[in-house]
């Protein structure tokens, strides 16, 4: 594709947004550019000094994979992305023919077009929407209260708990306090009356919900209560939490008023203090959802690189720059807004595999002496589900070649199409408080190999968050260093990366500030026609670098694990009282406790 032509398609789509802004933003744009364009040079300096060695030098400029992972192959996968949706009711999500359709995809077409052992592992997804609003009644000395169900927080009583399980009971069933915070059985043992068969109330706070979602499941309660615990003003109302996937009992989240004004109650032993919860779950049973990996024959199994994508979208859309991130029941209107760009990391795993095993294939490119694994997970979009239940089946297997022991990075290509993208790189320096310290020192190791390519391609890059929030978090959070790059979403362009990315790319080739890096994130407009083929192509052949640089390592476990950092971290991390984070709750933006 020429210049021109890339430039076109990324101008067109960008007209368009311009012109519901005016010209008021261009004007605005043309004076901070001249405000700014003697500061530029300065700002450019920090982005052009490479930290490599001869080496690796040489390695930026002759990246065989680089070259032979082709964008039109990418683009033909998102192109049949969009069709399989097209056909399947505008959506790829679990549980629909769409995304069966693109399992079998993708199945099908590594099977033509490599040798790779490939495998496809279910897992059983229970759907968290809910048949009906639910409801909550109390009795307190004979005096009934209905209790106020809202997804406005600033009027509702209480919430539904993600993942909550139904209630089977209509009846009236007695409260049990759970006396400190419900963090111990030691709490749990102490509560009166028992909590076995009654509903426990339990306040926020010290440990997990989930933590506290398994103690009350280990006493048999019949449903659980959570309620704030009133010492901020933003800790008053209910809230959205989740209590894992692996949930199975009814649960709900009071407010900080409800909740002391139920525990208080439940103080005088003379009242009965009684709820009846009413919660439907839309559909009570699992359905399956598939996850497929794709192996080189060639390879140390027990030194595995894994590269991952995930191939679900969410309900509302196809999915091609990003299949979306899950908002539940009561943002459906938001849900509406996801399509296509972390199907462009999908397309794009699937031409890099397919690229090297072409060159596998070959007398001339030499073989890695890791094994590297292909993945596609599914489930991302509600909440991580593949690459954790994959991670979860990894720690618990001897099988050589399948443990967690076995895999020695995770890299992660979500949204890589972003019409005004950014070259956005995951700083592993902003890795959650919590991450194991292990995984710590290679991770920046991997922010600084992509830096070095963009810098070395003369072009920009910014750093971006390492939240944990796609599926390289389940691999991160237990110990595994991880990596990737993202193009951007819902973050604003800024004026200062329009001017330096203008400056290294050419005038009018760095987006439009003030606007987001993908405007049809979560919007039915994230087709085809919203990725940007320039961007996209620098970072496909920004991952397929990567691969080809720790491929070629004579000792990638030692690169990637320096011990002498390692111990440092360790020691520092032992003085800090930080807990390990749940990569679920990093995804859906929940708190952990």
């Amino acid at each position: 594709m020429s210049a021109s032509t890339t430039n076109k398609k990324f101008i067109g789509p960008i007209l368009a947004i311009g012109i519901v802004f005016g010209t008021a933003i261009l004007a605005l744009s043309v004076i901070v550019l001249i405000k700014v364009n003697s500061k530029v040079d300065g700002i450019i300096d920090n982005y052009v000094k490479p930290a490599i060695n001869a080496r690796a030098s040489e390695q930026l400029s002759n990246s065989i994979l680089s070259e032979s992972t082709r964008i039109e192959d990418a683009m033909s996968h998102l192109n049949e992305l969009q069709r399989i949706a097209k056909v399947s009711n505008g959506t790829r999500a679990i549980n629909t023919s769409g995304f069966n359709a693109t399992l079998d995809y993708i199945t099908n077409y590594l099977t033509a077009n490599t040798n790779f052992k490939i495998t496809k592992t279910f897992f059983p997804v229970f759907s968290k929407d809910l048949a009906r609003a639910p409801t909550l009644t109390s009795l307190i000395s004979g005096n009934t209260t209905n209790h106020t169900y809202s997804s406005n927080m600033t009027i509702a009583e209480f919430y539904h708990v993600d993942y909550t399980a139904s209630t089977n009971v209509t009846n009236l069933i007695q409260l049990t306090v759970i006396p400190n915070l419900g963090c111990s059985d030691d709490d749990w043992q102490k509560a009166n009356p028992s909590p076995a068969g009654r509903v426990a109330l339990v306040k926020r706070g010290d440990c997990t919900f989930i933590e506290k979602g398994i103690l009350a499941t280990k006493y048999k309660v019949a449903a659980l209560l959570i309620y704030n615990d009133g010492t901020a003003a933003d800790r008053r109302q209910p809230m959205y939490i989740t209590l894992g996937p692996n949930n199975t009992i009814p649960a709900l989240f009071l407010s900080f008023q409800l909740g002391q004004r139920l525990a208080n109650a439940s103080q005088n032993r003379r009242q009965r203090v009684s709820v009846r919860i009413d919660i439907k779950r839309r559909y009570e049973h699992p359905f399956p959802v598939g996850n497929i990996c794709a192996d080189t024959p060639s390879g140390d199994p027990t030194q595995t690189i894994v590269i991952g994508s995930h191939s679900d979208s969410v309900p509302a859309g196809p999915g091609i720059n990003d299949n979306g991130n899950f908002i539940y029941l009561t943002n459906i209107l938001h849900l509406s807004l996801s399509l296509l760009l972390s199907g462009s990391g999908s397309a794009a795993n699937l031409a890099m595999a397919v690229a090297l095993a072409r060159l596998f294939r070959t007398s001339t490119y030499p073989k890695y002496k890791y094994r590297v694994r292909f993945c596609w997970w599914g489930a991302e979009e509600v909440g991580l589900l593949g690459s954790d239940h994959h991670v979860k089946q990894a720690k618990n297997t001897s099988i050589v070649g399948e443990r967690l022991s076995d895999y020695l990075i995770n890299l992660n290509y979500d949204m890589l199409g972003s019409p005004n993208y950014i070259f956005g790189i995951y700083d592993g320096s902003t890795s959650r408080n919590g991450t194991p310290s292990q995984a710590i020192p290679g991770s920046k190791k991997i922010s600084s190999l992509f830096k070095d390519w963009f810098i070395q391609q003369n072009l920009p890059w910014d750093y971006t968050q390492f939240s944990g929030r796609s599926d390289y978090g389940p691999f991160l959070a237990e110990g595994i260093v991880a990596g990737g790059l993202f193009s951007g979403a819902d973050d604003v362009k800024t004026v200062e990366q329009r001017d330096r990315y203008d400056h290294i790319l050419g005038q009018g080739m760095g987006g439009i500030p003030g606007i987001l890096e993908d405007p049809c994130y979560h919007k039915a407009c994230d087709s085809v026609e919203n990725i940007n083929i320039f961007g996209y192509e620098k970072m496909v052949k920004a991952a397929a670098y990567g691969l080809e640089f720790l491929g070629r390592q004579d000792d990638l476990r030692t690169w990637l694990y320096p011990s002498n950092e390692i111990q440092y971290l360790s020691g520092r991390s032992q003085q800090q009282t930080a807990q390990k984070y749940n990569p679920i709750n990093a995804h859906l933006k929940l708190s952990d406790v």
